[in-house]
């Protein structure tokens, strides 16, 4: 029920953390997979992993913000694979943080034009494209943040992924007749390079947030984009489905 069996899947933000463990884990559940991201190396290095192990994998690098680019990723998985049938929407940015009186305009731009636009520019090819083939899901990485938690600093980031749960909804509206399936995935904190930057004190005080009080590896996230991707959340629409390790409940 899992497997992604004969399916086509877009996965952006493939270069390194939750993006690289999903399109690993899809196209080892049997997809066919396009990966995007803005670095090529590690594209490459990925596609040749994902070879390796059986699968089969297309790399495109670019700009998610780049209407052209998201236009090329649904061409490039048409061509080569013959549709579309899952995409993870992944890519993003914390971008700037500052209070809201500090918060250039620059940075408020740059995190919406990533983390929301990005997202919206992805779903006007992709979904025209799994309408062809009867239909298909589309997955997009949210966060806790803006939605059950307020964090200081984070007024940018926190409007984009607030931003992508009303999408989320509206596109699970207009095409759910049409047999597309739109969802939002909230992870909470995982093991990715951003949070390798911090210090141990920092790290300590992240996980310590959450009620299983350790953050997640990027495999735990890749799973519940794979749930949502296939066929096991056939009747899971419009949803914001938290894998935020208690982030969101959690008060000790």
């Amino acid at each position: 029920m899992f497997a992604l069996t004969n399916k086509i899947a877009i996965v952006t933000g493939a270069s390194s953390g939750i993006g690289r463990a999903t399109a690993l884990l899809f196209a080892d559940q049997g997809a066919r997979v396009v990966v995007a991201a803005r670095r090529r190396a590690e594209l490459e290095t990925l596609v040749a992993e994902i070879e390796d192990a059986g699968g089969t994998a297309a790399a495109l690098a670019g700009d998610v913000r780049d209407e052209a680019y998201a236009e090329a990723l649904v061409h490039l998985a048409t061509e080569r694979f013959g549709g579309l049938d899952v995409a993870f929407n992944n890519a993003g940015s914390v971008g700037e943080m500052a209070s809201v009186s500090e918060l250039t305009l620059q940075g408020w731009r740059n995190t919406i034009d990533t983390n929301l636009t990005g997202a919206f520019l992805g779903a006007k090819y992709q979904i025209p494209a799994m309408i062809e083939r009867g239909g298909g899901s589309v997955v997009f990485t949210c966060t806790f943040v803006g939605h059950t938690v307020g964090m200081p600093g984070m007024t940018a980031y926190a409007a984009s992924k607030a931003g992508l749960i009303g999408l989320t909804q509206v596109l699970a509206a207009e095409y759910g007749p049409k047999g597309v399936r739109v969802n939002a995935l909230l992870p909470g904190g995982a093991d990715t390079p951003a949070l390798t930057a911090t210090t141990p004190e920092e790290r300590a005080f992240v996980e310590g947030l959450h009620a299983l009080k350790r953050i997640a590896r990027p495999e735990e996230i890749a799973r519940s984009a794979l749930y949502l991707a296939s066929d096991a959340s056939s009747f899971t629409t419009g949803a914001a489905l938290l894998a935020d390790g208690g982030v969101s409940i959690n008060r000790t």
